[in-house]
């Protein structure tokens, strides 16, 4: 089901409002077509690209360090 433009136009707003305090980004570089290789082997575990990515790092910092993260 489609967002109403209503909707979307709420959730901008949080978006702007918001992300910014609660949320740090980090950007990626692959080379071509890595994201899009990623992305699949991630849908087929049931995972977005993003929650993909976060757990693969939550995972080796643990892995590292013995300590949990909340991502």
């Amino acid at each position: 089901m489609a967002l109403s433009e209503a909707r979307k136009r709420a959730n901008k707003k949080w978006n702007d409002e918001n992300q910014k305090k609660i949320y740090d980004r980090v950007q990626l570089v692959f080379k071509k077509g890595t994201k899009d290789t990623i992305k699949a082997h991630a849908e087929e575990q049931g995972e977005s690209l993003n929650g993909y990515i976060k757990k693969a790092v939550a995972d080796r910092y643990k892995g590292d360090t013995g300590n949990d993260i909340e991502l």
